[in-house]
């Protein structure tokens, strides 16, 4: 993004009427891990806690017949005369028993992120919705769209009917997007059919204005497209499943409070106190080009003094090359021949013990003896 400093501002009928400076926090890093793990904590926060009864299996008046009649001692119910009388109770191997380790209300539900890694990951989600490839991976449907991020003029801002706002994503080119969300609603597979949510669809365009003046009413009843206020952007709006790639559509004025809200490389945000732009690790990251590239094996593989460019040379291993290896150590050379000194005189001792009684003479002796005729 930093190649396109600017993206145009369209019309509700498409056509390009202006253009805006790209803010700075599309050129923060993108970060899959990071947005990967705040999302799975921030999705916590929406659960409900559930538990078993506190008396789940204890509703029996049952007592343990102790030893000596020849039945396990799990409590038994008392009384006579039905077929319930006797029967194991309270425990979890036993039919009508609590269950092991029964579930409590006092679970860890809800997780507590860091505020400024919150942010960090908001940062980077906002990033990747600018670039198409992500989009596209994610599976919105973009491909007749001029650019990303589309950015629409705040006549939009003031729409009340739907029909309006279907009218302007034809003419944008982003309806398509729609149509994809509306073909994909399917009924879930599972129990969750009987728990007040029968359906599954995908999601479709995320519509991101400053001030409301019916937008809201205009674009809610539309399948798979979401609002959001610029001041309260949600990662698990712009992320969902924290999954990068979102497809936005912005309006003018959202577009341009970004820099106020997130702030600059050169200056801080002026609605989150304390935050700056997360700055990359490295500037490149094509790791394999920086790893081929002529400065780098220059260096490694260096040119001869004839040779502009860096000759095809055969890398050597030092431990198996002595002439490499005394280049890279020169102490290495004084050290084999100290080992094979030592070798050499170690030899000699042995030969000095073996002269007296050789093994080897011994051995030939005692075989003749004994397959003499």
């Amino acid at each position: 993004m930093a190649a396109r400093p600017t993206v145009n501002v369209r019309g509700i009928d498409g056509a390009a009427s202006g253009s805006l400076p790209l803010p700075a926090v599309f050129n923060a890093p993108i970060r899959p891990d990071v947005v990967q793990a705040i999302h799975s904590n921030l999705a916590k926060n929406k659960r409900q806690p559930y538990a078993v009864a506190s008396n789940a299996g204890h509703q029996t008046s049952a007592e343990s017949w102790g030893t000596g009649r020849a039945v396990a001692r799990i409590p038994r119910v008392g009384g006579g005369g039905t077929h319930r009388s006797g029967q194991a109770a309270f425990g979890n191997m036993a039919r009508g028993g609590h269950m092991f380790a029964p579930t409590r209300v006092w679970r860890r539900w809800f997780i507590k992120t860091n505020q400024t890694q919150r942010r960090y990951a908001t940062a980077s989600a906002l990033a990747a919705t600018a670039l198409p490839a992500l989009v596209l991976a994610r599976g919105h449907r973009v491909e007749e769209i001029e650019e990303v991020p589309l950015i629409v003029s705040n006549e939009i801002e003031s729409f009340t009917k739907t029909k309006q706002a279907i009218a302007a994503l034809k003419a944008l080119n982003a309806y398509d997007d729609v149509i994809k969300v509306s073909n994909s609603r399917k009924i879930r597979a599972g129990i969750g059919k009987l728990r007040n949510r029968r359906h599954t669809q995908r999601r479709g365009p995320l519509v991101i204005y400053n001030q409301d003046n019916g937008i809201v009413k205009a674009f809610r009843n539309l399948p798979g497209v979401e609002i959001a206020s610029v001041h309260s952007l949600n990662l698990l709006q712009l992320a969902p499943g924290g999954h990068l790639g979102r497809f936005v559509i912005w309006t003018e004025d959202a577009f341009k409070q970004l820099d106020k809200i997130f702030g600059t490389y050169e200056s801080a945000s002026e609605v989150k106190k304390g935050f700056h732009l997360p700055s990359a690790k490295i500037t490149m990251p094509d790791v394999t080009r920086l790893i081929n590239s002529d400065e780098i094996q220059s260096v490694v593989r260096p040119a001869g003094p004839k040779q502009t460019k860096r000759p095809f040379t055969q890398k050597k291993n030092p431990l198996r090359n002595r002439g490499v290896l005394f280049r890279l150590n020169p102490y290495a050379q004084a050290s084999i021949r100290r080992k094979l000194r030592e070798q050499a005189q170690r030899r000699a001792g042995k030969l000095k013990k073996n002269t007296k009684t050789p093994r080897t003479a011994t051995s030939e002796a005692f075989f003749e003896q004994l397959f003499a005729p």
